[in-house]
């Protein structure tokens, strides 16, 4: 085995070697390319003009109806149609976009927050002399280092670790890495290094140490995926495209050319989600970047066509900050069945993930309980025994649908792409497609440039290398200490404004409410233990955002922090909603269940809550089940065989704790199973046996009244004292 390690590790120097001098001529070919591209930028930018303020949704609308023909119309929302829409319209293209959703509502929200050109693909590129694959990191890496120029508000670098548990592997991994720094260039983030045992435990105390010879650390980039594709999205709407999300296409359009006689796609139906209207958007060419849904639009345009798309599902999975350090993740490249894990530090929690299961489309991809164990079980794998990775600390989980695509060009149909495709069919009907999130921009210059010469466009070259995103032309990285002396805002509330809206933090701070308190002055949290505060949703609302899933997934990111935290939020948001959109109580009724329902599905409640339900069985030790019954009986004093808010309210004041109605009800409501409004007997062990197995963690009813019970027994103890001191 070890031989035949050294063997791998053999060619994989011999043909590093190879890519490192092909990659170095690539280089200097790509830095003539860019730097033209640069030079443009430099010289023709300053020329193009962004508009002081936001269009409202409803004048976007307007120009969708009447703008006579627009030159391109882009079809999704997502980071490769927002980036399109950017590009195009920076190119001085008459530009609209369209989403049927919200921006960033499918897989460009929810990856694995990595800007990166991708460690393993290259190993694939060297073993198997991939030279596609090679490509593909080169490219990444050149646009991982302009994502983290152009949004340095929303993205940093970030070291991660792999760690190394046989000798063997340190050269082999080594030279990997640095292959991997040589193909970046002059664009290397940091440069990557070996470790010793105790320096990897030292920044990697969770680590598994057994057996750990050492760890090589290397650097990508991260960003907050959701946050970077709306500031991409935002910036093409003030640029001047007509972008417009919740608005569907119901069908294409098509019309005669008079000069070859062919039928061409002409724009789209279009229709408004929110208020049902039809409208028609017409346009020279129709790009379609719509990731997993490719093939439905390619079928509007012509049906017998064949699939091209072959969807697979990443789960991610979010657990306490404690799992990992501040500022260092991990990478696992090796799982049980030869997938890779990444564990990350990501807006003060660790995320874990993905999987790569293959999948149907669809719109509210849903995570199994099957993937978010696979993931637990391989952390596992690679902490110390002294950290109990619990299925009860999983605080969100969460499916993506991966786009892969067979290129309908090539001749080998049955091989899928990991590097994206452009196709340009019979009718004109432009398909981006596949790629990675890394790549979105140069995904969409190749768009737009299939685009422009496909329809004989007048165009100017591309201009979005080195163009700065919404809220990145402002930002410093002390931004966030303005933001605290002038305004009165909570360290970490500002360093959040800062790190999410760049420049224009500003413009949220000053909706912000004043608290009445001496400290902060202003910035109403929508809930404690997390930094967004009330006018965020105020100000997300001249941000597009329509609906309060809009706030909870993507304009704040509590869906995927906390699903309990998100729920405790909504009532509120819904209420900052509905004051300014006007909702009738009825709306705000169906809002509120609209986004629970998102909450139980698509971001993990219900296997959350299932750990109660499918583990109904009770194995307490015949004590411990003494032990909680004593305790429930401390609160169900009649004897019911149940309690309810008013038993709680009692044993409560009894001790003088106070907790209103409205949050005891929500603590109740998490362990009552078959929603009686009470808890029984049954559903209390229940709840106890889950949470010593490690099922269910954090729960507040059983802090509660663990609590309690103490207080109780601790005021019925008699002093030595009161008993005269003797016999």
């Amino acid at each position: 085995m070890a031989f035949r390690k050294a063997v791998k590790g053999s060619v994989l120097i011999g043909g590093g070697a190879i890519a490192t001098v092909f990659g170095l001529s690539q280089l200097s070919q790509y830095r003539k390319k860019h730097g033209h591209f640069a030079s443009v930028r430099a010289s023709e930018c300053k020329t193009l003009q962004m508009q002081s303020r936001l269009p409202a949704r409803e004048s976007q609308l307007q120009d969708l109806q009447n703008t006579g023909e627009f030159d391109i119309l882009i079809i999704g929302g997502g980071a490769t149609g927002s980036g399109c829409a950017l590009d195009a319209v920076t190119r001085g293209l008459k530009t609209a976009l369209v989403e049927r959703d919200d921006f960033s509502s499918g897989t460009s929200s929810r990856s694995t927050k990595l800007i990166h050109g991708g460690v393993r693909y290259l190993q694939k590129a060297i073993m198997k002399l991939d030279f596609e694959q090679y490509r593909m990191v080169q490219e990444a890496l050149h646009e991982r280092a302009n994502l983290l120029e152009i949004a340095p508000h929303l993205s940093a670098p970030l070291p991660i670790m792999l760690p190394i548990y046989r000798w063997w592997q340190l050269p082999y991994y080594w030279v990997g890495i640095k292959l991997y720094d040589l193909v970046a260039g002059s664009q290397c983030l940091k440069s990557s290094y070996v470790l010793s045992k105790s320096k990897a435990l030292e920044l990697f105390p969770m680590l598994q140490k057994d057996r750990l010879v050492g760890a090589i650390v290397y650097y990508d980039g991260q960003h907050n995926d959701a946050r970077m594709n709306l500031a991409i999205a935002l910036t093409a709407a003030r640029y001047g495209a007509a972008t417009a999300n919740y608005t569907e296409v119901v069908r294409l359009l098509k019309k005669t050319d008079p000069k070859s006689g062919k039928v061409r796609v002409s724009g789209a139906r279009c229709r408004d989600v929110l208020t049902g209207q039809e409208f028609d958007v017409k346009a020279k060419c129709v790009i379609n970047a719509t990731g997993p849904f490719t093939d439905s639009v390619r079928k509007m345009d012509e049906q017998e066509v064949a699939n091209i798309c072959q969807p697979s599902a990443g789960v991610h999975i979010v657990m306490p900050g404690y799992y990992s350090p501040d500022n260092m993740g991990l990478l696992d490249p090796a799982t049980s069945d030869g997938r890779v894990i990444f564990f990350l530090p990501w807006q003060k929690m660790t995320i874990a993930g993905t999987t790569d299961t293959a999948t149907e489309v669809t719109h509210h991809p849903i995570p199994t309980e099957e993937d978010i164990n696979f993931i637990l079980t391989e952390v596992r794998n690679y902490l110390s025994c002294d950290v109990e990775v619990r299925r009860g600390d999983v605080l969100a989980a969460w499916s993506g649908i991966r786009p892969l695509v067979i290129d309908p060009s090539s001749k080998d149909t049955q091989s899928i792409s990991r590097n994206h495709v452009v196709h340009v069919s019979d009718s004109g009907l432009v398909t981006i497609a596949g790629g990675k999130w890394t790549t979105y921009r140069s995904m969409s210059q190749d768009a737009v440039d299939a685009a422009v010469k496909a329809h004989n466009l007048q165009a100017d070259p591309c201009k979005t290398i080195g163009l700065f995103l919404q809220g990145a032309d402002g930002w410093s990285p002390t931004l966030y200490i303005r933001l605290v002396q002038d305004y009165g805002l909570e360290n970490e509330v500002a360093q959040h404004l800062a790190a999410t809206y760049g420049d224009k933090a500003f413009e949220v701070a000053k909706l912000a409410q004043v608290t009445g308190k001496r400290w902060p002055i202003v910035g109403k949290r929508l809930v404690s233990e997390f930094p967004y505060i009330e006018s965020e949703v105020e100000y997300a609302i001249q941000e597009y955002a329509c609906t309060a899933v809009d706030i909870i997934a993507r304009r704040t990111r509590l869906a995927f922090l906390n699903v309990q935290a998100a729920e405790e939020a909504l009532p509120r948001i819904v209420e900052i909603m509905g004051k300014k959109l006007k909702w009738s109580e009825q709306k705000k009724k169906e809002e509120l269940a609209e986004a629970k329902k998102f909450l139980y599905y698509e971001m993990g409640y219900k296997v959350r809550s299932e750990q109660l339900t499918d583990h109904a069985e009770i194995t307490l030790a015949a004590t411990d089940i003494d032990r909680y019954k004593k305790r429930f009986h401390m609160f169900d004093k009649d004897g019911k065989g149940f309690i309810t808010i008013l038993d709680v309210q009692r044993v409560l004041e009894s001790i003088n704790l106070q907790i209103n109605e409205s949050a005891l009800h929500e603590i109740l409501n998490e362990v009552d199973l078959n929603k009686n409004g009470q808890v029984e007997l049954n559903e209390f062990l229940q709840l106890m046996n889950a949470i010593q197995k490690g099922y269910v963690s954090g729960s507040r009813l059983a802090t509660l009244m663990k609590t309690a019970e103490e207080n109780i027994c601790q005021r019925n103890v008699i002093s030595v004292d009161r008993s005269g001191g003797g016999l």
